[in-house]
């Protein structure tokens, strides 16, 4: 008999993935908070409020999943420091509310956190034991959002990634690539560098953890291998992209965003590999798969 999976943020970037990757072995329903012709392609669906106690404890009852994938979260790190309410109650609120249903269920709880939980003062990837230090609303709420995870339910796994991008959602590639078509020149940052990370990966990533009979919960950093400035990033998906726009290196304070970055948000992977065996593709080969399939 196959586990159940409910995977909240199911109709977006990453869910959508999810559902995709993990359907031939699990059995997946979706939650989100709004009805979407693409949620995971017709599979089972349902809508609800995650920073609603009450409507999270009764959806997750009713479903009685073996595993909770926790997707859904305000992901706009400059929307969240100019709203810093509702970054805490989707983000870190969301959290609590699903840990404590999960509690109640039995469920086991996979949490998708985010690199801006560290400062980038590191000269070094981030390992998972290292002091975090969030720069922002939006990390600061995510990792509010651990702690809750941490001190509720001991079944957790604490997935931190990176520079997030796929088919099914606004991303820099995207972006980077339909400017490049009629921009002549883009300016993007060159002082902020990290690891981007393939959605279709992270879940197939995910789908490893999933299947270890033996389980070893805690945190794991989980993101394409290698590392590369916005800018060195940008100029490698125009040439994929076959785009004659020159890419101009500017530096974070130029652009002049509400919410601060860290410099080097890199994450050492060795802990999620020693755990699955399994190795993340390297950043440049997974933009490739992504822009040439």
């Amino acid at each position: 008999m196959k586990q159940r999976v409910l995977i909240t943020g199911s109709s977006g970037m990453l869910g959508i993935d999810l559902c995709q990757e993990l359907k031939s072995d699990y059995d997946i329903i979706g939650l989100d908070i709004s009805k979407s012709s693409r949620a995971g392609f017709s599979l089972p669906y349902i809508t609800g409020d995650i920073t609603n106690r009450k409507s999270v404890q009764v959806i997750v009852a009713k479903v009685r999943p073996d595993i909770v994938i926790h997707c859904a979260a305000w992901t706009d790190v400059d929307g969240c420091e100019l709203n810093s309410k509702k970054a805490y109650k989707v983000n870190s609120e969301g959290a609590r509310n699903i840990a404590l249903a999960c509690k109640e269920a039995g469920a086991i709880l996979v949490y998708i956190s985010t690199d801006f939980v560290f400062d980038g003062k590191k000269r070094r990837p981030f390992r998972e034991e290292d002091k975090t230090n969030p720069l922002s609303v939006y990390g600061d709420s995510k990792l509010k959002g651990e702690k809750f995870i941490k001190k509720i339910l001991r079944e957790h796994y604490i997935l931190r990634t990176s520079w997030l991008y796929g088919k099914f959602g606004k991303n820099f590639v995207d972006t980077i690539a339909a400017k490049g078509k009629n921009d002549g020149i883009l300016r993007v940052v060159k002082d902020q560098v990290g690891s981007p990370t393939y959605t279709k990966d992270l879940a197939r990533a995910i789908h490893r953890l999933l299947d270890k009979s033996a389980p070893k919960y805690g945190i794991y950093h989980v993101s394409n291998s290698g590392s590369v400035s916005w800018y060195d990033y940008a100029r490698e998906i125009l040439k994929l992209a076959r785009c004659k726009a020159k890419v101009l290196a500017i530096t974070s304070s130029e652009l002049s965003r509400p919410a601060k970055r860290p410099a080097m948000s890199v994450m050492d992977n060795s802990k999620f590999i020693k755990f699955t065996g399994y190795r993340m593709p390297h950043w440049k080969k997974a933009l490739k798969e992504y822009l040439l399939n």
